[in-house]
């Protein structure tokens, strides 16, 4: 227990717990004795939760878009455990958009920055109060696409930069609290997003005006199956919960966490070249086949 600390309390909430790394870091952290509230949109995604974990995780409704499930999950926390307060949020929900900037529609690119940085914030400033009392930490989940931009997912990327300056603006200002907050920053990682991400990328693709079929229809199925391909083949959910849990118990934690191979390489590598070498190299990548 030398190089880690012993929180004021041991709730945790997590967002988007009903798959992925949230799903992983739930249960992980329900191994380990944390009291852990996990955030589902589903009721039949609670059910599943409560067939693999004990009986003191509490799987709880929660869409970060919507400001009054929001309140409603607070009150949970709150009532359960408000005297004590939080060891920790982890902010996991999210969603991926896919497709040329060129023609994607609007509301698309609204939605993801709605669930991937608004809800976020809308989440953390909630949960505040409790983070407070029980000194605990906030975990923001990013991406190795927010710190080198990556084309097609252009949403995705701006949602993933944007938590990277809200997470460095957050921990600046609580510092007065010792309420460290951290971003994990997976590279390509084995859970559904991207395959959700390649569904809603073919409805877009489908739906698209017939020139943009015309200027992009060559590139975009290949692209659209490399992304998917290191989706399937990348770093395990569970590993980056390891990590996660590592940011939220290490006595002294770091500001940014990089998980998988990809992202080491992107943020040793890539992030260090000149611009139009890195675009190169990226769109040599995103074009082979992935069996290359």
């Amino acid at each position: 227990m030398g190089n880690r600390r012993i929180p004021l309390a041991n709730t945790i909430v997590v967002t988007g717990a009903s798959s992925g790394i949230g799903k992983a870091c739930a249960l992980q952290l329900d191994k380990l004795g944390f009291r852990v509230f996990a955030g589902v949109r589903r009721e039949m995604d609670s059910d599943a939760l409560r067939c693999e974990a004990s009986a003191t995780l509490t799987p709880i409704l929660l869409d970060i878009t919507d400001a009054a499930s929001i309140t409603s999950a607070v009150e949970v926390v709150t009532t359960a455990f408000g005297e004590i307060g939080l060891a920790g949020i982890i902010n996991n929900a999210g969603i991926a958009v896919a497709g040329p900037l060129e023609f994607l529609p609007v509301d698309e690119i609204r939605k993801q920055l709605e669930v991937n940085v608004i809800g976020q914030i809308a989440v953390t400033q909630a949960f505040l109060p409790l983070l407070r009392q029980g000194q605990g930490r906030i975990i923001n989940i990013g991406s190795l696409g927010g710190r080198i931009a990556m084309p097609f997912i252009g949403p995705y990327s701006a949602a993933k930069f944007a938590m990277e300056a809200l997470t460095d603006a957050l921990r600046m200002e609580l510092r007065p609290w010792h309420i460290h907050v951290s971003i994990v920053e997976p590279g390509f990682i084995t859970t559904p997003i991207w395959e959700k991400s390649k569904e809603v990328a073919g409805t877009i693709f489908n739906n698209l005006p017939r020139q943009a079929e015309h200027m992009y229809g060559t590139i975009i199925p290949g692209v659209r199956e490399t992304y998917s391909h290191a989706g399937r083949t990348g770093t395990p959910a569970e590993e980056v919960a390891k990590v996660i849990i590592r940011a939220l118990t290490e006595a002294r934690p770091k500001t940014r966490y990089t998980v998988g191979r990809g992202a080491r390489l992107g943020t040793s590598v890539l992030e260090r070249l000149p611009d139009k070498l890195r675009d190169a190299l990226i769109i040599r990548w995103l074009t082979k086949s992935p069996a290359q």
